[in-house]
């Protein structure tokens, strides 16, 4: 069965400057939509992961699903993975600037500092508890995605405008030169 699509809030929107609601019924069905709706939103946009509040829900929420796209062409390939009331338990020192976009961002990227290793705790869609170590692009999915969580969005982390580009000179500048 495929799942229908939803709108992406586009920046703007005051849901993703909320502070999102924990999930407490994980089993409950449309919890369960939901979570294939935002998988299937995010692989027709090309995104390697979303979270609810980018769908105009305000629960604790988000898939991680990298893969090899147009927008991200040397994604390593992982199922996409539901994370309910994620949260980051420790990370390394270490932080890694990378170009970063966003599907409530359109047409703008971003080099956004985060940490290269985490450790995570969450909820799977089948209400078991995963934790679990996280580095270099599955980590840096991860904090944006809880950037989203927080109210926060990937350009609040870009220290100068000087570290942004459009979508199109990224295409043309970055990913012609990998």
């Amino acid at each position: 069965m495929v799942s229908e699509t939803l709108q992406i809030a586009q920046l703007g929107n005051p849901i993703l400057r909320q502070h999102s609601q924990g999930v407490h019924n994980l089993l409950d069905e449309r919890l369960q939509q939901l979570i294939d709706q935002l998988i299937a939103t995010a692989t027709a946009a090309n995104g390697v992961g979303i979270a609810a509040p980018q769908v105009s829900q305000s629960y604790r929420l988000f898939i991680v699903a990298s893969r090899p796209n147009l927008r991200y062409p040397h994604a390593p390939l992982m199922e996409p993975t539901a994370m309910i009331n994620p949260s980051m338990i420790s990370h390394d020192t270490d932080m890694v600037k990378d170009w970063e976009g966003c599907l409530s961002i359109p047409g703008i990227r971003g080099l956004v500092p985060r940490y290269s290793r985490i450790e995570v705790e969450y909820t799977n869609r089948y209400g078991q508890y995963q934790r679990q170590q996280l580095t270099d692009f599955v980590a840096r999915i991860f904090q944006h995605e809880y950037d989203h969580l927080e109210g926060i969005v990937f350009l609040d982390r870009v220290e100068s405008t000087q570290e942004m580009m459009s979508e199109e000179e990224y295409q043309k500048q970055i990913i012609a030169n990998l």
